[in-house]
């Protein structure tokens, strides 16, 4: 007899390619949070959001524990993930992640 908490996750090949993104811009109402992941060049005054990804406020706090217990991880085997904060780099500076909950378009 199958397990009936397991769950059939299919990837695709063109979803399996990945979308690079090296900034985030998170907001969210009172039902949901909205992270949209953007890619900045160098030298470009503008960004293109890449991909757009809307959670519940329980599934955007399950992602937040994932997360931190993946780096956690991740930095026992790999050491410490230091952030760049060179001003020449993209996001270089700031931190490239933006909280807020005004203004919210989906």
């Amino acid at each position: 007899m199958e397990n009936q908490n397991e769950i059939n996750i299919e990837l695709t090949e063109d979803i399996a390619q990945g979308i690079y993104s090296n900034m985030a811009v998170i907001s969210h109402s009172s039902s949901e949070f909205i992270v949209d992941f953007v890619r900045i060049m160098p030298g470009v005054p503008k960004a293109k959001v890449q991909s757009r990804i809307i959670l519940t406020p329980e599934h955007a706090k399950r992602l937040l524990q994932a997360l931190n217990d993946n780096v956690s991880k991740y930095e026992s085997i790999h050491g410490l993930i230091k952030i760049n904060n060179n001003q020449h780099e993209p996001g270089g500076g700031i931190i490239p992640m933006s909280f807020g909950s005004s203004n919210i378009q989906a």
